[in-house]
């Protein structure tokens, strides 16, 4: 049965970007993430998917809040202040690969 087009939208608290990245690309969710296309549909256009960001206070995990990275990782691309694991940010600020 087809849905109504809802996205699928999480918000988590994780304490470094290593643990969050070995759950994001292994185990389960490694393969919910292969499997996406059987119960999600494409976007049509290119999207960005998740946003990261540093924070010690847990006030700052909120859908607004959220939301607000979001929109302004759209506008400014990565930054500390908003990033992705491509070009991803370490708790000072500095540019680091996360594998």
């Amino acid at each position: 049965m087809k849905g109504d087009g809802f996205p699928v939208l999480t918000l988590t608290v994780w304490k470094d970007l290593q643990s969050l990245y070995c759950f994001t690309y292994s185990g389960k969710h490694r393969q919910a993430l292969r499997d996406r296309s059987k119960w999600m549909e494409p976007y049509q256009e290119k999207h960005l998917s998740y946003v990261v960001w540093w924070t010690e206070k847990l006030k700052d995990v909120s859908w607004a809040e959220a939301s607000k990275r979001y929109n302004y990782y759209i506008q400014n691309g990565p930054t500390p202040f908003a990033f992705d694991f491509k070009q991803a940010f370490n708790e000072k600020g500095e540019t680091c690969m996360v594998k």
